[in-house]
């Protein structure tokens, strides 16, 4: 067959080269029909029975973990159990069947279709993705429904046609992933899903490469195609000619002879060649993401995201996380990283369910009721979760990181609300950091620019670029058809950047930069040239990040970091740019 090239979103690094193999979907049109008066109550037993079955096999696959199984696959799986429990999943499809006399698989569908919506109109990336989890649990249902199987191959046996296997799917769940444990598969290709699906997450653990976010991959692929994944650069080529599969195959030798060498950097501090130190974090999001990220040579968790905690919680007080299950997760990581500091971010959601409520009622959720001023609009949630972050300081360094700053009466107030919980904990004789570090997220241009107000109250501050460029250029990251207008290295962005680099420094107040930037290997040198040192990314990221700063020398970067800086040029920074990197390959 003839080659093509399909373009997706890059998840992981790296390039993987095998066979496809499609996963097909449960049922992508279920049968629709009317179920008889009489037999309504059968239907609804029906819909039970799968329902209970299902409950089996995620117990069965999560008795079934080998030890070195990711941490995040028994969290995913955890996650869709409590997702089959819940009531909107494993009730209201049976309250379809009784009124509408829908059939089983419709009534599911039906309800699972009015779950989806209301995901789609959550602002949050991360959460939004999150409408995976229910549109997976859901599948594994239909499949005990309609009796159809996942197709996964059997492990006996394998020749070059299951050797090396590339998954190709309308989407992964953690379930399915587990399938794979004892076959050989080197990358993903999936239809949907984005920075912060499953798949992406696990693919990145596991160190495998994987392109989301394509479309209609698995209508165009076909069963036993040759594949070439090159996830650096989000491209899967089918039915490669000799002469570029060739070459890919020697590209994947050279990269994995190089990160066979970077992972012997592991315990060396990240510091230039002239002496400056840079301090590398990691970004979690769940507890058992601790470990891979002291694998990688991580000095502590620059960003704990605490929204996995609330996935799926939305609607009613009584569904959200109690004190104790956060305390145990927040715990859990701090122990993980034996006594290395781990920030914690609070809640950052807006335009989940409990906004739909008449009195939120907003039509752009990103300039919502959104991250802290959901926080102080609920302060009993958000009381909770400082208490739970401040029982697990007695473990371990903790900081807290408050999102989406921009009002002196915000910072007064949350600073209010943890006094309060410290007294509260006193009282119990609960133990906790009194002296415990409380910062901002500088990610709304007003932060950057009134910056004094913070530095005066707040112990540390941190950047999250993805919002401060969002918020900047005027554009929603999430919008595709706006989505070229995002430019990190936009002059206005730059120029932030500077100024909160400049301002922190003066006031002695530790900055660091948790956004995609900081994980950006092409703007590692720049950062650092402009002052930033402290950096967090992805565990995966950190060797390259860590290799890219012992070739730096500090001194020789100024000269290009001012050209770029004193520019609204953006052919003249992107070449200023190019110019730095090869400064850096030279001393290497």
């Amino acid at each position: 067959m003839a080659s093509f090239t399909l373009q997706g979103i890059p998840v992981s690094r790296g390039i993987a080269i095998g066979r496809a193999h499609l996963l097909r979907p449960a049922a992508l049109d279920v049968k629709h029909y009317l179920v008889a008066q009489e037999l309504v109550e059968a239907e609804v037993l029906r819909l039970q029975n799968a329902i209970a079955q299902v409950h089996v096999e995620l117990q069965a696959i999560w008795a079934d973990l080998p030890q070195d199984a990711p941490t995040e696959l028994g969290a995913f799986l955890d996650v869709h159990a409590l997702i089959l429990s819940d009531p909107m999943v494993s009730e209201a499809p049976l309250d379809i069947i009784r009124t509408r006399h829908y059939n089983a698989e419709w009534a599911l569908v039906t309800q699972v279709d009015e779950l989806s919506a209301q995901f789609d109109e959550i602002e949050d990336d991360y959460l939004r993705e999150r409408k995976a989890d229910i549109q997976q649990v859901a599948e594994r249902v239909l499949k005990v429904l309609t009796g159809s199987s996942s197709q996964v191959p059997s492990s006996d046996g394998i020749d070059e046609r299951t050797a090396n296997m590339v998954v190709v799917a309308r989407d992964i769940s953690p379930a399915d992933m587990m399938q794979f444990r004892d076959v050989a598969f080197t990358g993903f290709v999936t239809d949907e899903g984005g920075q912060n699906s499953h798949t992406a997450i696990v693919s990145r653990s596991l160190g495998i490469p994987a392109v989301v976010g394509m479309g209609n991959a698995s209508q165009l692929i076909e069963q036993d195609d040759w594949l070439i994944i090159d996830s650096d650069a989000g491209v899967v080529i089918v039915a490669p000619p000799t002469m570029v599969l060739e070459q890919y195959r020697e590209r994947q030798a050279q990269l994995l002879k190089q990160r066979k060498k970077l992972s012997k950097l592991k315990k060396t501090p990240a510091v230039t060649q002239d002496g400056v130190e840079i301090t590398l974090l990691a970004n979690i999001e769940l507890p058992g993401d601790a470990t891979p990220a002291l694998e990688a040579g991580a000095s502590g968790v620059g960003l704990f995201r605490s929204e996995f905690l609330f996935m799926e919680r939305s609607g009613e007080q009584h569904q959200l996380p109690s004190e104790e299950e956060q305390f145990d997760a927040y715990r859990k990581a701090v122990l993980g990283m034996k006594g290395r500091p781990v920030t914690i971010r609070t809640l950052d959601v807006g335009a989940d369910k409990p906004l739909e409520a008449a009195e939120h009622n907003i039509l752009n959720p990103a300039l919502g009721l959104r991250a802290i001023r959901y926080c102080l609009a609920e302060p009993q949630l958000f009381l909770t979760q400082l208490r739970a972050i401040l029982r697990a300081s007695a473990f371990g360094p903790v900081k807290i990181l408050i999102p989406m700053m921009a009002h002196g009466f915000e910072i007064e107030q949350t600073l209010q609300l943890i006094a309060q919980a410290k007294k509260e904990l006193t009282a119990e004789k609960k133990e906790f950091d009194v002296g415990i570090p409380v910062g901002a997220m500088i990610e709304i241009p007003a932060a950057a620019l009134a910056l004094p107000m913070f530095v005066k109250k707040l112990d540390f501050l941190s950047i999250g670029t993805n919002d401060l460029i969002q918020y900047t250029l005027a554009i929603d990251r999430a919008d595709h058809e706006v989505a070229h207008l995002y430019d990190d290295l936009h002059p206005a962005i730059l120029q932030l950047l500077q100024i909160i680099v400049s301002t922190a420094e003066k006031a002695g107040v530790p900055l660091s930069i948790c956004g995609g930037m900081a994980g950006d290997l092409r703007l590692t040198r720049l950062l650092v040239g402009m002052g930033f040192r402290e950096l967090s990314m992805p565990a995966a990221l950190l060797p390259e990040i860590k290799q890219a700063i012992l070739n730096t020398r500090f001194d020789t970067l100024q000269p290009y970091v001012k050209k770029i800086l004193r520019s609204y040029d953006s052919a003249v920074i992107q070449e200023t740019l190019s110019n730095m990197e090869a400064l850096g390959k030279t001393l290497h």
